[in-house]
């Protein structure tokens, strides 16, 4: 049975609600909401979500979302699945395009850089030793003195499995986001703390029964990849530590290529290459 309104963690409810010109206010709402110690932002542009690395053999990034505002600032916006091993270290890895695309040519330039933001929405929890903590704002700070060393580089991460408010219990836009990633999909009906402002345009938009045939689809074959995820993760995770991480890793993309599943899909369960999927692809198939 077909839920009222669509997952925002599938690909195609982020994307649809977040990732199109028309519904841009949402977006910006979500961001401003989520980042209250700056200027609010004003507009956003959307950019190219794909970013190669120097060289041919070099791991591409992409973005489920880029962007930028009226003062030049960067921001890339993701949705993150899974539990992966190395996830600080590939939210490091795409915060470096976003910084080194801001070099300009010729002697002129100084260095001066503007703020770059990378935002994690995450499904599932990666810090057990913090269960009351679901919002995390990193900067990079010295170490002796605590202080804030580098103020343009923010990392954002959001552990939605740990907001626990109920509905009658949300008090402002912020918690009324958190909610939304968490239980869009569950509601049967139009609740009255989400019929103001955007929210009222978030159910409008999220109701499934308004896509056309195609958007119907597209939707169901992104719940599918979802579920299919959650598959996956779960056998990566129950594999037993004893195993080695990259045997578990290995023997779960495995169980993907045997159903289907896509070179993406298996990488964001496993966090291996494009390249060693590939080559597994090709054992299968001698």
């Amino acid at each position: 049975m077909t839920d009222r309104y669509i997952n925002l963690f599938t690909d195609f409810g982020f994307k649809k609600i977040f990732g199109e010109e028309p519904n841009k206010d949402l977006l910006i709402s979500f961001l401003n909401e989520l980042l209250r110690d700056r200027e609010k932002i004003v507009d956003l542009t959307y950019l190219n979500n794909e970013h190669l690395g120097k060289g041919q053999r070099d791991r591409k990034a992409v973005f489920d979302l880029y962007c930028t505002n009226e003062e030049g600032e960067k921001f890339i916006v993701e949705v993150q699945r899974v539990k992966q091993q190395y996830f600080k270290d590939r939210s490091l890895y795409y915060s470096t395009f976003a910084i080194q695309e801001q070099a300009r040519k010729g002697k002129d330039w100084n260095y001066e850089l503007r703020n770059v933001y990378t935002i994690g929405v995450l499904d599932f929890e990666f810090d057990d030793s913090k269960p009351n903590q679901f919002h995390h704002n990193v900067k990079l700070i010295e170490t002796t003195s605590n202080n804030v060393f580098y103020d343009k580089l923010t990392f954002v991460f959001l552990e939605i499995p740990k907001f626990n408010k109920q509905l009658e219990e949300l008090e402002n836009d912020y918690e009324r986001w958190l909610f939304a990633f968490k239980n869009l999909h569950k509601l049967a009906d139009k609740p009255n703390n989400l019929q103001e402002g955007v929210f009222r345009r978030l159910l409008e938009i999220a109701e499934v029964a308004k896509y056309n045939k195609k958007e119907q689809f597209v939707y169901q074959e992104s719940l599918k990849d979802y579920w299919d995820l959650q598959s996956v993760a779960q056998t990566y995770f129950s594999e037993g530590v004893e195993e080695g991480d990259e045997r578990r890793a290995i023997k779960t993309a495995l169980v993907g290529i045997k159903k289907g599943w896509d070179n993406e899909l298996i990488m964001e369960a496993t966090d291996l290459s494009e390249e060693k999927i590939n080559e597994l692809r090709r054992n299968q198939e001698k």
